[in-house]
């Protein structure tokens, strides 16, 4: 099952539910990693965001979570209008509230994002259907993510994959693709990529997609050099 709370609602269709933390990243003294607040809050609004478009899901409304005080508010908007941008989604409702009573010695944010579904994709294909397993984009955390940011999957991109139909989006985490294959599988598996399957994909730099072998010209004219192929073998363990 894929990160995200899905609720059935009246008119036939789904609340979705996703969101995103963040700690110890961000311009405080104290922070593990420094970053611009409103570069950590896009890429933690990309994680929340593209977690609801995998499930299917249509974005309705951002509730930002700030504990920095209220001076770095403005900071952190920019961050999400900047992913919305991208998704051509400058409707969708930005709201929140920040911890201004006290202050604390490292960055934190989170970030929940509030979607509507007709249909939702709540699995991934079997290994045994014919579909294509790859990856899009690479793993990358930290500074990685910002030195080789061409190789971060767009937001566009994964808006317009999550579009299709029998296309579907599994986005990476800190613990790796392998990590996310096995939550997707259940079984023991084999596989082999030009990627690190155990680097963490931080931010969600990258997604496992799943596709029928008769998309597969239209998945690489998409995601061109992005696109790395995943070879999954199930494991007979009798």
């Amino acid at each position: 099952m894929r990160n995200a709370i899905i609720q059935p609602i009246p008119s036939e269709q789904f609340l979705i539910l996703t969101s995103d933390n963040s700690g110890g990243i961000g311009e405080k003294e104290d922070d593990e990693v420094k970053v611009p607040y409103d570069i950590l809050s896009y890429y933690s609004f990309r994680v929340a965001v593209m977690e609801c478009l995998a499930a299917g899901g249509e974005p309705t409304s951002i509730i930002l979570h700030n504990f920095n005080g209220d001076l770095h508010w403005h900071k952190l908007m920019k961050g999400i209008h900047k992913g919305l941008d991208e998704l051509d989604m400058q409707h969708v409702d930005v709201s929140g509230s920040s911890e201004s009573n006290f202050l604390m010695t490292q960055s934190a944010i989170g970030i929940t994002v509030a979607g509507k579904a007709e249909y939702v994709k709540r699995h991934m294909p079997s290994l045994r259907s014919k579909f294509v397993w790859a990856v899009i984009g690479k793993p990358l955390v930290g500074e990685k993510v910002i030195e080789q940011s061409s190789s971060v999957l767009p937001l566009e991109m994964f808006k317009s994959l999550s579009l299709f139909e029998g296309v579907y989006l599994w986005p990476v985490g800190s613990k790796g693709i392998r990590t996310e294959l096995e939550q997707i599988f259940y079984k023991d598996i084999k596989v082999s990529s030009e990627l690190d399957l155990h680097a963490s994909a931080g931010p969600s730099t990258c997604t496992i997609v799943s596709y029928p072998i008769n998309r597969e010209d239209t998945i690489h004219s998409i995601c061109g050099e992005l696109l790395y192929p995943l070879e999954i073998i199930e494991q007979d363990n009798s």
